[in-house]
């Protein structure tokens, strides 16, 4: 066996103990938790070209709801189709198809209450956040590891351990495998069958794809959300420059294959304005697929590299930027009414490439400035080692110091959030600029003093309510308590250095 199948073998291995388990028992017992999926393997004709030649789908049953769902081929003539329940209760599908034998087969399942750390997938909240389908608050706090599918199983599983142990609820990975500086080696599989430099795209590699149910399950089991980029530009076997008719037949069947599963996020690309061969009207049929063939409704979006996306489009349930202005971070959040996550603000790391290599600093920084201005931020790491694993592209293992002091960050937001931050924007205190931000009914006020560094300074808080203070270091991460109880206008003593947060909750 050469080392490519000995790759492919091994990768499959991940999660195989708890993914299929979980369809293969839904099935069997006639029940599923909410939320999670239900998979329907029906046996169908192999002959001729199935991809091509024919059609899949089901409808479920809901009381009088109705929800139609794609099915998909999975090779070696079989047909699935996947299904995340989203009632409690009993369920009722029926298949419709081309082909006779997948035809009018029907079944029913109950849906029961979800395990404790099931939460639903996430959606829009309030307009500028997001929370789990059961109501629990979802604080966005996102990394990028953009090549990790295709790398070793010794890396995959360290990404997941890694991944388990820090603060971070949302991977941005690609579907395509990646060529670029620190990241020029061949992928164990392809997407597509493969002979050559040629690329046969009526087909898809099914081992390629259960490889990525595998990782994408896996990370639901550890409560990270996939952000799949569908498309991006570093690329040296053809998918940057498919043909249309492959463009859209992988963007329905990937819908298709991975929509059931919750924690899935839809990236239509990572800088899409690189894919030079992709035209504007390309953008907007994509962009239609995805809100059209998408039964689930998951969260959508796009990346650019120079060319800021409109993302006031309807189609955009969120802002996915990038760019390290973080001053600009309200602005755009007002602009667009919808939830601004910088994706990308630079890594921190000391490759040459200048968006790689800032410091721990800047990176909390940089998440710091989006959270008090009412918006979100995404980590990323690009540290050089003898290996040539970068957390930014391979996973692995983190390194650098930024990720504790995030972990704070995540904790403070989660410890006050109701639904999310009131009225926003710089605070002038005395000649002092603040930015500052509420939550609703007045009963948490946060201030970050980024680069100022004032030893007193007056603030200004409701009448009538009392509240505790608690000066946290943002780099060193001391958490302070000040003595007494604050009401009204208030004037404080301060340390007199820089990267202080400053939290008033309303006692009870």
């Amino acid at each position: 066996m050469n080392r490519r199948d000995m790759l492919k073998l091994s990768s499959y291995a991940v999660a195989a103990a708890s993914a299929p388990a979980l369809a293969e028992s839904a099935a069997n017992t006639g029940t599923i938790a909410r939320w999670d999926h239900i998979e329907i393997a029906l046996p169908g004709p192999s002959a001729g070209n199935p991809f091509l030649d024919v059609t899949l789908s089901a409808v479920f049953r809901f009381k009088h709801r109705t929800v139609t769902v794609p099915g998909f081929y999975d090779g070696a003539g079989k047909y699935k189709i996947r299904f995340m329940p989203d009632e409690l209760g009993a369920w009722a599908w029926t298949t419709a198809s081309n082909a006779p034998a997948l035809n009018g087969q029907s079944g029913a399942f109950q849906c029961i209450a979800p395990a404790v750390e099931n939460h639903g997938p996430v959606s829009v909240r309030d307009t500028f956040h997001f929370g789990y389908a059961d109501g629990a608050p979802f604080v966005e706090c996102g990394t990028t590891c953009y090549a990790w599918a295709f790398q070793s199983e010794q890396t995959q599983r360290q990404t997941i351990e890694t991944l388990a142990a820090s603060p971070f609820n949302k991977i941005r990975m690609c579907l395509f495998p990646k060529w670029y500086q620190h990241n020029r080696h061949e992928p164990p599989m392809y997407p597509f069958p493969r002979s050559g430099e040629v690329n046969d795209y009526s087909t898809f590699n099914t081992d390629y794809f259960q490889h990525l149910d595998r990782l994408i399950i896996e990370l639901r089991r550890i409560g990270v959300e996939a952000d799949l980029i569908l498309f991006h530009p570093y690329d040296k076997w053809g998918y940057e420059s498919m043909p249309a008719d492959v463009d859209d037949r992988y963007l329905r069947y990937v819908i298709a294959r991975f929509g059931a599963f919750r924690n899935v996020w839809w990236s239509l690309a990572n800088e899409f304005d690189l894919l030079k061969k992709k035209t504007s009207s390309d953008w907007d049929r994509f962009a239609q697929i995805l809100v059209a063939e998408d039964p689930f409704g998951h969260l959508r979006s796009v990346h650019y590299c120079h060319v800021l996306y409109e993302y006031s489009r309807g189609w955009c349930t969120h802002a996915g930027v990038q760019d390290s202005r973080m001053e600009l971070a309200a602005g755009w959040r007002a602009d667009w009414a919808k939830p601004v996550v910088f994706d990308e603000c630079k890594y921190e790391g000391n490759i040459a490439s200048q968006w790689g290599n800032i410091s721990a600093d800047a990176m909390t920084r940089r998440f710091w400035m989006a959270a008090v201005q009412g918006t979100y931020c995404g980590h990323g790491e690009t540290f050089l080692n003898e290996n040539d694993i970068l957390w930014w592209s391979h996973g692995g293992v983190l390194h650098g110091k930024s990720p504790e002091r995030i972990a704070l960050l995540r904790t403070l937001l989660e410890e006050t959030i109701a639904v999310g931050p009131g009225p926003i924007g710089f605070t002038y205190m005395g000649d002092h600029p603040l930015f500052g931000a509420r939550r609703p009914n007045d009963s948490v006020w946060f201030y970050y003093f980024d680069e100022h560094q004032p030893a007193e300074m007056t603030f200004m808080l409701p009448q009538g309510k009392k509240y505790s203070a608690e000066l946290v270091d943002t780099l060193t991460l001391e958490r302070t308590p000040l003595h007494g109880e604050f009401s009204g206008e208030i004037q404080l003593k301060l340390p007199g250095r820089p990267w202080l947060s400053l939290w008033f909750r309303q006692k009870a």
